[in-house]
């Protein structure tokens, strides 16, 4: 199985002037026993939105119907990996949960310092600590209204995510 999709999408990453639009794209990759999303945007929360909409197609079984509201999620860890991983495994949470495939993804990712801890010396010699947030919208399309396939799990297994000259690459292995 090898799918590519380019997409294009309005992101509030605030590297860019306001109106900018964000391009994004993901391919499915096969991957023993596996499946594997290949994610490429210009932004972080892009990235993690076009991973999002990747593992979403490899849950689709054809066409994914217009249907379905808009929901919210937010996620903290304390690695851009680990915010990643976490946000990935909600979504397939409110699948299971809320009975929808989420589709049509957008996220906004920063880190933001959380007080003293120990990720670090500051300016004047103390530890400073922070952690990565994601806030991410998606539609949540109605399993009854579409054939779906199932995805076990999110792994950390070969997980890459990394900035590239041209934004962010990104590459993820589910467990079916």
């Amino acid at each position: 199985m090898l799918s590519s999709v380019l997409a294009v999408a309005s992101d509030d990453d605030h590297s860019r002037l306001p109106g900018c639009v964000a391009v994004t794209s993901f391919t499915l990759r096969d991957h023993t026993a596996d499946v594997a999303v290949e994610a490429d945007a210009d932004s972080l929360g892009g990235v993690f939105a076009a991973l999002a909409d990747g593992m979403a197609a490899a849950m689709a079984d054809g066409d994914v119907p217009d249907a379905g509201e808009r929901f919210a999620v937010e996620e903290r860890a304390e690695s851009r990996e680990a915010v990643l991983y976490d946000y990935l495994s909600r979504l397939l949470y409110e699948r299971d949960v809320r009975g929808v495939l989420p589709v049509d993804s957008d996220a906004t990712v920063r880190e933001v310092a959380t007080g003293s801890g120990d990720t670090g010396a500051g300016e004047d010699g103390e530890e400073d600590a922070s952690e990565w947030v994601v806030e991410a919208t998606a539609r949540g399309v109605p399993l009854s209204e579409l054939h779906a396939r199932d995805l076990k799990a999110v792994t950390y297994s070969e997980m890459v995510l990394e900035p590239r000259e041209s934004g962010w690459h990104a590459y993820v292995v589910f467990d079916v």
